[in-house]
Formats: C-alpha cells, sequence, structure tokens
C-alpha cells in the first residue's frame, strides 16, 4: 500500500535519507519546511490552512544541537528549545484538528533523556526523570507531541529515542572526519563512557517501518509506543576512536580532555560526547527489524568508504 507521509524537518539529514527510502517504496513524501517550494509547505501554511491529506506524519525539526557556528548561550538555549517544542506542537495540533487524521505519528527526539552512567543499562521500558537541560528538552518535546485521546484512537502515537546519528553528509561525524583526517582525532574526555549510536539509514528504516500504518484489528494505544533508535553494538568514545581510526588508517593518539571540550562547546552540551548512556533496541528488535549497520565496523564503512 502507497502512503503519503508528512515530514516535519524535512530536507535536513536525516530527514533527506527518509525522504530517499520512502520514495523507493514508492510512497510520496511532502517536507515541511521554512522555505516553499515543489513537494513542499510552509510551517506558516500547515497553521493557516490545516495538515494536508496524509497517512503518515513524522517531526524531524529542529536547531542542530552540534551546530559549531553557533556559541552555546541563552539565545541558542532558547531556540533549541523552541525549533523542536513550537514544531511538534503545531503538528500534533494539525493532527487533532484534521478532518481525517493520519494512521501514524512519530517524533524523533533523543537518549539524553536516560540519565548518563558507566553501568546502569536502558531499554525503553526503563523509567527516567528530567536531571539536566537537554532530559528537560526531551521531556517537553515529547509531551509536546501527546495526541488528545479521541485522536489517538485511530492515530498510531511513536517516539523514537535516537543515539548518535552517523553518516556521510551530516550529522555527529560532519564535525569529527577533518580532525580525524589529519590525524588528529582522539578519544573525548575519559574515553571510557558509552557512546550510543546509529547510522543513519537504520534510523530512516525504522521511522518506515514505525510509519506502517497499525493493522484494523490493532487499536493504537493512547500513549505513544517508544523505540531506542541506536544499533544493537554496545559501544564506548574509546572503541568509536580506535575504529574509525582504524577504518581511515589514521593515528588515534590525541585525546581530548573533558575541559576543553567544555571550554569549546558549554559544558551542558558537550555532556553528550564527553559523558554517556549505554542503550538498548530492545522493542525495535522485538518489531523485527533488521539493522544494515549494526556494528561500527560496517557503518564507519559505509561511512569513510574504504
Amino acid at each position: 500500500m502507497t502512503m503519503r507521509v508528512l515530514i516535519g524537518g524535512g530536507s535536513g539529514f536525516v530527514g533527506r535519507e527518509l525522504t530517499r527510502q520512502l520514495r523507493q517504496k514508492g510512497h510520496e513524501v511532502m517536507v515541511i519546511s521554512r522555505q516553499p517550494g515543489p513537494g513542499k509547505i510552509t510551517w506558516g501554511e500547515l497553521e493557516s490552512s490545516g495538515l494536508p491529506p496524509c497517512e503518515g506524519a513524522v517531526n524531524l525539526a529542529g536547531e542542530n544541537l552540534m551546530n559549531p557556528l553557533r556559541w552555546w548561550n541563552e539565545s541558542y538555549k532558547k531556540d533549541l528549545f523552541s525549533s523542536r517544542i513550537d514544531t511538534t506542537k503545531t503538528l500534533a495540533q494539525a493532527i487533532a484538528a484534521s478532518p481525517s487524521p493520519p494512521r501514524s505519528w512519530v517524533l524523533v527526539s533523543g537518549v539524553a533523556c536516560y540519565k548518563p552512567s558507566l553501568t546502569a543499562q536502558y531499554t525503553e521500558d526503563s523509567e527516567w526523570t528530567p536531571f539536566d537541560l537537554l532530559s528537560k528538552l526531551v521531556k517537553e518535546w515529547e509531551a509536546s507531541a501527546l495526541l488528545p485521546e479521541n485522536v489517538a484512537k485511530t492515530t498510531k502515537q511513536v517516539v523514537i529515542r535516537p543515539g548518535a546519528v552517523l553518516g556521510r553528509d551530516g550529522g555527529a561525524m560532519k564535525q569529527m572526519l577533518l580532525p580525524f583526517w589529519l590525524g588528529l582525532g582522539g578519544t573525548l574526555g575519559s574515553g571510557r563512557q558509552p557512546f550510543p549510536w546509529i547510522h543513519v539509514s537504520d534510523l530512516a528504516g525504522i521511522i518506515a517501518h514505525a510509519l506502517e500504518p497499525p493493522a484494523d484489528t490493532d487499536t493504537p494505544s493512547p500513549s505513544p509506543q517508544v523505540f531506542n533508535g541506536v544499533a544493537p553494538a554496545l559501544n564506548t568514545n574509546y572503541e568509536f576512536t580506535k575504529e574509525l581510526g582504524r577504518v581511515m588508517r589514521r593515528p588515534t593518539i590525541f585525546p581530548v580532555p573533558g575541559f576543553v571540550m567544555n571550554g569549546l562547546m558549554g559544558s551542558e552540551r558537550a555532556i553528550v560526547l564527553t559523558q554517556g548512556q549505554k542503550v538498548i533496541p530492545k522493542r525495535t528488535q522485538e518489531t523485527g527489524f533488521q539493522y544494515e549497520y549494526p556494528d561500527l565496523n560496517s557503518a564507519l564503512k559505509e561511512i569513510v568508504g574504504s
């Protein structure tokens, strides 16, 4: 069955890959963007004219957390929140007001809700409460996607929490590759911290999988289904660094101390790289999703292209 899918933030790194995969399967894609254009509607048009007819909706919109051109200050933090929460609210409200809402509504948030730890392991069922700026962001972001109970009876709600998204033309790799090519790559902080990651093709695959409409016999649950969007391999930052150096045939002897990262990026943001969580994609695997890049070696070989 072909679907029409509406993607907020569809022209970004993950959105481009998702669009490619959906079109490959014969689905139609419409992007919600700040700029008008063919196959696009703007956020303003969505607010004024309502939701165009679609079977699935996804929100990927949000200011890049790792934007190297943005200094970590109050205005940037405000943008991080508003760019995610306002767009999610706008889409959720348009879905709720639609005379024929989509069968599936997918929000892509993040693993920052889970508290960094060298030992704790988190599945989708793990309880959590906000403990810092980014976990507060995830809490508010996911809450802003909730549909009213009457709409949730017909529209399946899904939340996907990805780790660091690895891919050739964006995401976490973009800033890492240059220092590694120059032979200046190294572990971040202690290197012992867990490094939850996913290849962009697999994240797009999980989203596409989640967009499939529920079977007619299934009544969607009033609360969202949560999937951890991470690879099944549990790696540390040290393992990631060594594997990337090996695949690129470059030395990795320049560790970057935690205090340098904090100074460059701001401590609230650097925590994403200097600390980490062991995140298990338990429910993702239970759905039968097949990873194309389940381990670092296969993922990094595809990205670096050797």
